[in-house]
């Protein structure tokens, strides 16, 4: 498997959790203004299609996230796959709150939905990126151990 493809595979574990993990957060009824999807769909014109905005979402997570682990991963200080995802995931996190959030009407680090809208996206991106860079290095360990046999 090439790097760009252990990572797409990486991408999509990480946002199957994320989703899942956002899924619950509704549920529980946290944060009702931080919906992504609806904010997604907003910023494309189509504020009452947030089915539309979840496929973006997706988009995000699997390849530009896939694409980043892939191609910056060996290139990022310091040893470890989820550190890196990490890393990646928190670049991630500081685009939304400096350019996003402001786009979709949140205001600069979304401080117009409150203070724990940026706690709670800083975790989520950590959480993500983890995910991420734990899964393209264990993708990657696989492929090592089937070449060794």
């Amino acid at each position: 498997m090439t790097h760009v493809g252990r990572g797409l595979m990486a991408g999509a574990a990480a946002t199957a959790v994320l989703s899942a993990l956002m899924v619950m957060k509704s549920m529980m009824g946290v944060m009702p203004k931080l919906d992504l999807p609806s904010m997604i769909a907003g910023m494309m014109g189509a504020p009452d299609m947030p089915a539309l905005g979840g496929v973006v979402h997706v988009m995000i997570g699997v390849v530009l996230y896939g694409l980043a682990i892939a191609l910056l991963d060996s290139r990022l200080p310091g040893r470890g796959h989820a550190k890196h995802g990490v890393l990646i995931g928190l670049g991630g996190w500081v685009v939304m709150m400096v350019a996003l959030m402001p786009m979709a009407g949140a205001g600069f680090f979304g401080m117009a939905l409150g203070v724990m809208a940026p706690m709670m996206t800083l975790v989520l991106h950590a959480i993500f990126g983890a995910i991420l860079g734990w899964t393209y290095g264990v993708l990657g360990a696989r492929k090592t151990s089937k070449q060794l046999a």
